[in-house]
This record gives C-alpha cells, sequence and structure tokens, in this order.
C-alpha cells in the first residue's frame, strides 16, 4: 500500500515537474508543428495518418534533440545526455505527442494548424505528461533536465 503514501501536493515538485514538461514539450513541438506545417504549406498529398504519425516521430526526434543540449549544457558528456533524454521520457514524450495529434485530428480533421488549435494542442501535450512527470520526479528523483 506504498501508492497510499505518495504525496501528490508537493508545491515544488509540482513546479519542478512542470518546467521539465514544458522543455519537452518545446521539442516535440517544434518537430511535430514543423512537419505538419511543411506538409500544410506545399499540399503534397500525403495521407492524413501517415503526417501525423511522420509529425510524433519527428516531434520525438526534436525532443530527444533539445533534451541532449540541455544536459550536455549541464556537463553531461555527450553519450550520457543522448541516453538519457532517449530514456528517461519517452513515455512522457510519447503520450504528449499522441494527444497533441489526437486534440488535432479531433478540432481539424487532422494535420492543420490554425491559430486556434495550436494553444489547445499545446495544453493537451502540456497536461497529459505532467502528473506522470511528477510521479516520476517525486517517487524517484528522476527527470529530463
Amino acid at each position: 500500500m506504498e501508492d497510499q503514501k505518495f504525496n501528490w501536493s508537493c508545491k515544488a515538485t509540482w513546479k519542478k515537474s512542470a518546467k521539465n514538461t514544458m522543455w519537452c514539450v518545446l521539442g516535440c513541438a517544434i518537430g511535430d508543428f514543423g512537419t505538419i506545417l511543411f506538409f500544410q504549406l506545399t499540399q503534397i498529398p500525403f495521407p492524413i495518418l501517415g503526417i501525423m504519425i511522420l509529425a510524433i516521430i519527428n516531434g520525438l526526434i526534436t525532443s530527444i534533440i533539445l533534451e541532449t543540449f540541455i544536459l550536455i549544457r549541464q556537463n553531461f558528456t555527450f553519450i550520457n545526455a543522448l541516453k538519457t533524454a532517449s530514456g528517461m521520457s519517452l513515455i512522457s514524450m510519447l503520450s504528449m505527442e499522441i494527444m497533441m495529434n489526437l486534440t488535432d485530428y479531433i478540432l481539424t480533421g487532422g494535420a492543420i494548424l490554425t491559430w486556434w488549435v495550436v494553444p489547445i494542442m499545446l495544453t493537451v501535450g502540456f497536461l497529459t505528461p505532467w502528473p506522470y512527470n511528477y510521479w516520476r520526479l517525486k517517487k524517484f528523483g528522476i527527470n529530463c533536465h
């Protein structure tokens, strides 16, 4: 019954996990939105599901690149930074990416960026992994930045 003792009310951990989650959202959004915008602007005929899968993959890649760069700036070696960025937040990044793209699909039909859908996608992308990031930080002291 260890989970009953878990403390979900630590403001410092919520703040730290929010900061970590924001970095992850930024990294994922760069690749994700960049991919969707590319297909939206070029109007290359490609299936919506294909664009969204490609956007998720590119979002994961850009997030790992950004997190690796942040960790290198914190005196990690390149290899350790890359391993940490790849492994520590994969569940967080996947859940974020899937929910951002699902939100886009539900609200616009998919693979369409508009002035009103982007803030909603970013909010959903932030809120989805934030409790997981809090739990992991509180329970194990593990975070990605």
